[in-house]
């Protein structure tokens, strides 16, 4: 059973918080996200171009980025 994380995220039976996906979507990630997130961006690019054109590591990184 996984129980309640951070942001609504889910740790699994091993407590590690459980990543987004890469192919999930910016329009997805919107939704939590706010607007603003990837402005200029397609919604249905995935998660992990953005993370690769933008050099980020992770989606964790890529939002500690921005204002």
């Amino acid at each position: 059973m996984k129980q309640p994380g951070l942001d609504g995220r889910h740790r699994n039976l091993d407590g590690e918080i459980r990543r987004k996906n890469s192919n999930t979507k910016v329009g997805t990630l919107r939704e939590e996200y706010g607007e603003d997130f990837a402005k200029g961006r397609r919604s249905d690019m995935h998660l992990g171009t953005l993370l690769e054109q933008e050099g980020a590591d992770s989606l964790s990184e890529l939002l500690k980025r921005k204002p």
